[in-house]
Order: C-alpha cells, then sequence, then structure tokens
C-alpha cells in the first residue's frame, strides 16, 4: 500500500508526485516513458500573459516548475512593462531539452518518490472511495489516494487532413481503457481537441527577412531560490514574421481538406489558441497574423513556429510554409498536428480538485479541461497539495480569487465548468491589481511554509523581505522635501514645477513618472531594488489596491457561509428553474461559489441566504 499514485509524468503530475513526496506521502509517479517525463509537447517555453504570475505562485507554494524554467532558460522577457503591474507578466523561451531532463533529475533522486516506467489501465474504486490501479502487466497496486494527470493520452488520436490515427503526443501510445474505467466509476468525460505546429531546420530560415525579438536586459526570474541566469548578452533572440495573403489564399482554398473542417474534428478546440485556418475564418477582416520563430533547444536544429498551428494535410503545409518570408526554402523536420483526447467534466471536481463521485480521487491538467503547461502545474501542484493534507486529516488548501491566478483558475473550472480548453487571461481575475508578478511570494509563501514545502531557510528570508517592506514604507512617510531640495532639479526634469511647499516621499512618489529608483539618491537610507519595487507599486497604486481589497473582503464574507451538502435545490421556493439546475449540478460548497455560477442571479442568492436563515433556526 502506497500513500498516493500520481497517473502521468507531465507538467501537473511532476508538481503532483513532488508535493506529495516532499510532505512525506510514500509516492509512486507513472509514466510511459522516464524520458518523456515533464516534455514539452508543444511551445517551447514557461510563462506569459497571466501564467507568468501562475508560475511565480507554483515557487511561492513550494513547486519545481520556476526554478526548472529559470535554470534552462534560453531567453527571458517581461511583457507589458509600458502597462500596469497588474498586467505584467514574465515569459522565458526554454531549452525544452534541458527542462524535461532537469526535471527527470528531479524526480528520479526525490525521497519518497518512486517513478515506474509503465501504463496504468484502470482506475479501482469501492464503494465510492480509491483503493488502487491496475497496471498493465496485470498487477494491482493498492493506494490511499489517486491523482490522475493524464495530460492529452485518454483515448487520443492524432488529425493530419483526412486521416484519423490512435496516438498520444510526439508518437507516444494512447490509452483507451483508463478513461472507460472513469466512465464505470460514474464520472462524465467529453472530447477536446488541440493542436501543435510545425517544427522546421532552423538552418533552413532567411532571418534576415524577419524581425527580431529580444529579451529583457535585466535580472528577473521565476524563483525566489535563483540567483543566477543566464547573461543577457548570451541569451538567444526569438523572430517574427507574419502570414501572407497568399498564406490565406493557400488556407482558403483548402478548408475542406483540413481536418477542423472536413467534419473529422468532434472535440471542442482552444479559443485563445486556435489554428491557423481556424483564426482565418474567425478572424477574416484581418489582413496578416503574428508569427513567431522560437528556438527549440541549444541541441536542436529546430525552430517552432508559434501562431501556426494546424491540422492540413503534409503537402497543404508545405505551401503554407514557404508563402512566410523567410520560410520559403525551409525544410520540414516535424509537420503540424490536431490532437482529439478524453478529459473530464471538472464541475464534478470539488474546489480542493477531489472528485465529487469517487472519494480521494485527485484530477488536474488537461484531463480538467484546461490548455497550458503552467495552468497544468498549478493544479497539479494543488492537487498533491490536498491529497496529502486529506491523508493526514487535515483541511484543505482552497486559494481565494483574490489571493491567487491559481485560486481564479480553479474556482473558474469548478463553478462554471468548461466546454473548450480553458486558458488563464489576466481578464478572468477581476482582483488583477493584487495578483501581481512581483508579490507572489508575499500572497502565498506562508501557505507553502505551512504545508512543508518552502523550507526554513527560505522562509526566513521571506520575512525579512516583509519586514524591511514595512520599514520602508514608514521611513518614506517620514522624509519630507522641501523647496529648497535638490529633489527640485529632478522634479523640472519630468516637467514639474519645483516644490512650493513641504512634501512627504510618500507622497511625491504618487505622481506620474516618479520612480522609487530616481528617489534612492536623495534618501538616506538605503532600500533593496526588490523592496524599492514593491514599495513604488504599493504606494503608486494604494488608492485602487485599497479598493480592490475591499471588494475582495466582500467576497470572502460570502466564501465564510458554507453550504450543507445535502441541500436539495429542487425543494426551495422561488428559485429560478436555471438555478436550481445550475445548483443541483455544482453543489457549491458556499455562497461565495453559488453566485459565480453562471444562471444563478442577485435573486436566486438573496433566496438561498433566507432559506438558510430558516434552516439555522431549526
Amino acid at each position: 500500500m502506497v500513500d498516493v499514485i500520481v497517473i502521468g509524468g507531465g507538467h501537473a503530475g511532476v508538481e503532483a508526485a513532488l508535493a506529495c513526496a516532499r510532505t512525506n506521502k510514500k509516492t509512486i509517479l507513472y509514466s510511459m516513458h522516464i524520458d518523456m517525463i515533464a516534455s514539452m509537447p508543444c511551445n517551447p517555453s514557461v510563462g506569459g500573459p497571466a501564467k507568468g504570475i501562475v508560475v511565480r505562485e507554483i515557487d511561492a507554494l513550494g513547486g519545481e516548475m520556476g526554478k526548472a524554467a529559470d535554470a534552462t532558460a534560453l531567453q527571458f522577457k517581461m511583457l507589458n512593462t509600458t502597462k500596469g503591474p497588474g498586467v505584467q507578466s514574465l515569459r522565458v523561451q526554454s531549452d525544452k531539452i534541458a527542462y524535461k531532463k532537469y526535471m527527470q533529475e528531479v524526480c528520479l533522486h526525490q525521497e519518497n518518490l518512486e517513478v515506474r516506467e509503465m501504463c496504468v489501465e484502470k482506475v479501482l474504486a469501492e464503494n465510492g472511495k480509491i483503493t488502487g490501479v491496475l497496471q498493465q502487466d496485470g498487477q494491482i497496486i493498492p493506494c490511499k489516494a489517486l491523482i490522475m494527470t493524464t495530460g492529452t493520452f485518454m483515448s487520443s488520436t492524432v488529425l493530419v487532413g483526412h486521416t484519423s490515427t490512435p496516438s498520444g503526443p510526439d508518437n507516444e501510445p494512447t490509452t483507451n481503457q483508463l478513461s472507460q474505467s472513469l466512465r464505470d466509476l460514474g464520472i462524465t468525460t467529453f472530447r477536446l481537441k488541440t493542436g501543435t505546429p510545425a517544427r522546421v531546420y532552423t538552418d533552413s530560415i532567411d532571418f534576415s527577412k524577419t524581425e527580431v525579438q529580444p529579451g529583457t536586459d535585466d535580472f528577473i526570474c521565476f524563483s525566489q531560490e535563483t540567483t543566477h541566469i543566464r547573461p543577457f548578452k548570451d541569451q538567444v533572440v526569438c523572430y517574427l514574421t507574419y502570414t501572407t495573403s497568399k498564406t490565406h489564399e493557400i488556407i482558403r482554398n483548402n478548408l475542406n481538406k483540413s481536418a477542423m473542417y472536413s467534419g473529422l474534428v468532434k472535440g471542442v478546440g482552444p479559443r485563445y489558441c486556435p489554428s491557423i485556418e481556424d483564426k482565418l475564418v474567425r478572424f477574416a477582416d484581418k489582413e496578416r497574423h503574428q508569427i513567431f520563430l522560437e528556438p527549440e533547444s541549444e541541441s536542436l536544429d529546430t525552430t517552432y513556429i508559434q501562431g501556426f498551428s494546424t491540422s492540413m494535410p503534409h503537402d497543404i503545409q508545405d505551401q503554407m510554409l514557404h508563402s512566410l518570408p523567410g520560410l520559403e526554402n525551409c525544410s520540414i523536420k516535424k509537420y503540424a498536428y490536431a490532437i482529439e483526447y478524453d478529459a473530464i467534466d471538472p464541475l464534478q471536481c470539488k474546489p480542493s480538485l477531489e472528485n465529487k463521485i469517487i472519494e480521494n480521487l485527485y484530477t488536474a491538467g488537461q484531463i480538467n479541461g484546461t490548455s497550458g503547461y503552467e495552468e497544468a502545474a498549478a493544479q497539479g501542484l494543488m492537487a498533491g497539495i490536498n491529497a496529502s493534507l486529506k491523508l493526514d486529516g487535515k483541511e484543505p488548501l482552497i486559494l481565494h480569487r483574490d489571493e491567487a491566478y491559481i485560486g481564479v483558475m480553479v474556482d473558474d473550472l469548478v463553478t462554471k465548468g468548461t466546454k473548450e480548453p480553458y486558458r488563464l487571461l489576466t481578464s478572468r481575475a477581476e482582483y488583477r491589481l493584487l495578483l501581481r508578478h512581483d508579490n507572489a511570494d508575499l500572497r502565498l509563501s506562508e501557505y507553502g511554509h505551512d504545508i512543508g514545502l518552502i523550507k526554513e531557510e527560505r522562509y526566513q528570508k521571506f520575512m525579512d523581505k516583509k519586514k524591511h517592506i514595512k520599514e520602508a514604507m514608514a521611513y518614506l512617510d517620514t522624509v519630507r522635501f522641501t523647496p529648497k531640495s535638490e529633489i527640485n532639479d529632478y522634479l523640472i526634469s519630468l516637467g514639474y514645477e519645483p516644490l512650493h511647499n513641504g512634501i512627504s516621499a510618500n507622497e511625491l512618489l504618487k505622481r506620474p513618472k516618479v520612480t522609487m529608483k530616481a528617489l534612492l539618491p536623495y534618501l538616506d537610507h538605503k532600500i533593496e531594488d526588490t523592496v524599492a519595487k514593491q514599495v513604488e507599486i504599493e504606494i503608486k497604486y494604494e488608492g485602487y489596491i485599497n479598493k480592490a481589497k475591499r471588494d475582495a473582503a466582500h467576497l470572502h464574507a460570502m466564501d465564510e457561509r458554507k453550504l450543507p451538502e445535502n441541500i436539495n435545490y429542487e425543494d426551495i421556493e422561488n428559485l429560478s428553474l436555471e438555478a436550481r439546475q445550475k445548483l443541483s449540478k455544482v453543489q457549491p460548497m458556499t455562497m461565495g461559489q453559488a453566485s459565480r455560477i453562471s444562471g444563478v442571479n442577485p435573486a436566486d442568492i438573496a433566496v438561498l441566504a433566507v432559506y438558510l436563515e430558516q434552516m439555522n433556526r431549526k
């Protein structure tokens, strides 16, 4: 008997297995091939809008993705630097070979973790509770908890043109029995689709016809434990090209040959990462689309054609690629394809990611209907944490929507569900000014420490940082600049009038264009860079931040009002028909969660509140 079994060695599986093992649970991680653990079957990058903040959150909770991404990055780039801090996010171009080797070494040397190169054929449960798994060799392995992180491998088929081939990504085998065993247990599955672009030989690209896309010349990283990154001068560059009218003509003339439009595809594809043919149909008014050329690894001779996912036949793909500036004579190493697979309806999950139907069964990643390495890793970490906590008899860790993008994602999945591959976006977070790249450690490190994934030495550094931020904020309130101060030269250079009255450094910092870095020479107090950046944001956006916190307090009050598990919503008078149906399906755990269900309106929540009061009086 082992404590936890994790099925699937992708980004979700790695984080789930490491979290369980590091919290002293005897864990087995199943992967069909050890050398495919933490592989990047699609884009060779980590981070991006919203996603980069998720990686920071994973790190703050004690996960591994941020460390691996920092250690194996080819380029570091901070996105949206001309916009506010609420949408700034880090993205790294990854060395996909180095990344998976890093993660494989971590997993293979992790105490309490056994990695098995084996396919699992069946999930076993008795009386609505997990008992173990059936291996491909016929052996039954009993366990206390099971975490499924199967990605796109359940009953998957690769689609190109009019052909459909049972296969997982990168010609890996698929498993048909596993999703059937879930259905046999009463769990609902549905089909989703995703895809990946072609890879071409780098030396066959004429980069002189493209635009250079450099990284950011600054020390930026995902992990609080990272002390060194690849120097800017040694970082690789990416390139930008565009589709042409010829590209569009080729695609439009051959739409009926695409698996997407031939009727072969049954699953729903990703809205925010569509195939190039889908882009042309949905955005017919656009004259061109961006195509990024990204290196896959220093040990590979290939370039990833980001933004050019397709399921066209190979001969049409040849024509499409050769119509792109710089790729007129490119040689293709690997053609693009679409892939369909089984996922479960995430409304069957609790906010802890435990299944509502089968106790001690947890799911994370693409099996829950999401897309992206970062979304998968975050869910894997939360599933691992909560499986471990449950085995210890403790309450699950449920992150609120104002605490983390991870909380936003999980709440969206288990409250609203999804019918297409879910992708995190900054627009999904109503409190995104609170959920910033710079403050992920301040938001979540205490959780990571309490769980046991953040060690004492790191936690002490975190506590010191909190103390220094508080001291710096207090100090800036005491500093006064007078009309005779040298600060006037700086203000004039920014277009401001010289000071006519005294002003505190705190108030001065609230002015547009005034930065903490520029104020430091006029201060008697030394403030570290990381602390200075944090202080500047907190002061500049103080009003907006305080408003967001007040709004979030209302959310917390709603989420503290627990709903009994045995409510029969059909018996509650004055609830709308849609609300009864939706509430019965989701079975929300709190009033807050109930209020976020699509189709449940404020009037329904008022009725529910009265019903609860009546129940409490009985």
